[in-house]
């Protein structure tokens, strides 16, 4: 079999520009360090919105009302990112990284502005779907503009920042939104949120300035959009109708029409993913399938406060420092790992880091007792700081030879975007998916608390069988 790249007729992805390799400090200076930071910030911006929104969900509740549409908030957001993640290489090429930014930031900020104005439930509703959809562009422009913007030397280190901004957003998001709350000023919020995006808009059209798309105008792939969409819609759908038949069945129709958008996009030329995703005997689309693997173990920590507090009778803050180890452990390991030069280490440790992820959370939910006393919570944050190191080996990695699988401007543009519409398809999916578990455990925690890290493990285990394929040599 083939490796991607080698499929496309340019380097090994799992080689890229090791001979040249730079240092972090020709990364983080002069012009690069200004593109590095816009592009972080646009992805920082969306990972924390979402906790940040939980935070101050009660304090929202109590002043509009409306709680009968309290999970609709987040999903509403959700389903909004995923559809524009979709449409960020043909921005990226017709507009120009500096153009796609701004409009990103601009209507991320326009919906910031309209939540912070918002009168009552349903219009701050429709205010999260604008700011969704700007948080959506951030989210993807933040892969795909590395390999438009930077040399790939910098691929690497780059992809490391930004990724690791999904984790920064986990531990300052409820923070920040915590702060608020407490103070009562939820509206002064967003408002704030709004004003940084307007200047990080400005910063990326200086930062950007000079830098054109590829000028390739494909058309958009309706006959693999509306299968997809809908797809999104569905399983998102799972999250908030009644437990039962209603989840599984959303589930259900959710899945059949994801398999109806591969069969559409294997047999169309104009694709939502690289063709080279497709073509037989190429690895490309078992990187993919390893990154929603290690997405799908992220979901994880949305559930361990709650667990933390029920079993081991944490604090509030102990035990959201406790559902914070996973991205720290995350964002650490993949700083180290972007320096790693050589080629068998790279492949090895993409290899290596599923199987952390799916022990870490295996051993998570053997753990799960009633009355956990603190040597036991101690334990359950070493085995979900070696999760998160499992996916800080081989998250960064993943991302540079998928951006490296062709030479190509347009599909390459195309397979950098894949990795946010990869990874947002999996949190949405997984997220719905752990949300039915947690209920199934009814009135037992420790049950719940199983049946989720389980039903999770049960996903990332498939990621170790993708990453082996992914990252077989050229025979």
């Amino acid at each position: 079999m083939n490796d991607p790249v080698v499929s496309a007729g340019s380097a090994d992805p799992f080689n890229a520009s090791v001979g040249q390799a730079d240092n972090w400090s020709d990364l983080l200076s002069g012009r690069h360090l200004a593109i590095v930071l816009v592009m972080a910030s646009g992805v920082l911006l969306y990972a924390m919105n979402i906790y940040f929104t939980a935070a101050l969900m009660p304090s929202i509740v109590a002043d509009i009302g409306g709680q009968h549409y309290y999970a609709w908030v987040t999903t509403a957001f959700v389903i909004a990112a995923i559809i524009a993640s979709l449409f960020v290489s043909r921005l990226l090429d017709s507009r120009g990284p500096a153009l796609a930014y701004v409009i990103a930031f601009v209507t991320f900020a326009v919906g910031g502005a309209a939540n912070a104005a918002s009168p009552t439930m349903e219009l701050l509703i429709v205010a999260r779907v604008l700011q969704g959809l700007g948080g959506g562009l951030l989210a993807g422009l933040g892969y795909a503009v590395i390999r438009a913007a930077l040399p790939d030397r910098h691929w690497a280190r780059a992809t490391g920042v930004v990724s690791a901004m999904w984790g920064v957003g986990t531990l300052v998001g409820p923070v920040l939104g915590g702060v608020f709350a407490e103070f009562g000023l939820w509206r002064w919020s967003y408002g704030a949120l709004a004003v940084f995006a307007l200047l990080f808009a400005i910063v990326a059209q200086r930062s950007f300035a000079g830098k054109a798309g590829s000028g390739q105008h494909t058309p958009v792939p309706v006959a693999s959009l509306i299968p997809l969409i809908l797809a999104i819609v569905a399983v998102s759908l799972s999250a908030v109708v009644p437990i039962g038949w209603p989840t599984f069945g959303a589930v259900a129709i959710g899945l059949v029409l994801l398999f109806l958008f591969v069969m559409v996009e294997r047999r169309s030329h104009n694709t939502l993913l690289p063709r080279l995703t497709y073509r037989r005997g190429n690895t490309l689309k078992w990187v993919y399938l390893t990154v929603a693997a290690l997405s799908a173990g992220v979901m994880v920590e949305n559930f361990i406060p709650f667990f933390g507090q029920k079993l081991a009778g944490l604090s509030p803050v102990v035990a959201g420092l406790l559902g914070a180890v996973l991205s720290l452990a995350w964002v650490v390991a993949q700083l180290f790992i972007v320096s790693v030069s050589s080629e068998t280490a790279r492949r090895r440790a993409i290899r290596f880091g599923p199987l952390l992820l799916t022990a870490g959370l295996i051993a998570y939910g053997l753990l799960q007792a009633e009355s956990a006393d603190p040597t036991v919570a101690a334990i359950w944050a070493a085995v979900l700081a070696l999760a998160g190191i499992g996916i800080g080996l081989a998250w960064p990695l993943l991302g540079v030879a998928a951006m490296s699988s062709t030479s190509d401007a347009a599909e390459g543009g195309k397979a950098a975007a894949a990795i946010t519409i990869t990874q947002l398809i999996a949190f949405s999916i997984t997220s719905a998916l752990a949300g039915t578990l947690m209920a199934a455990g009814r009135d037992s925690v420790v049950d719940a608390a199983r049946y989720v890290s389980f039903g999770i493990a049960l996903l990332t285990l498939f990621g170790i069988f993708a990453a082996g394929i992914a990252t077989r040599k050229q025979r």
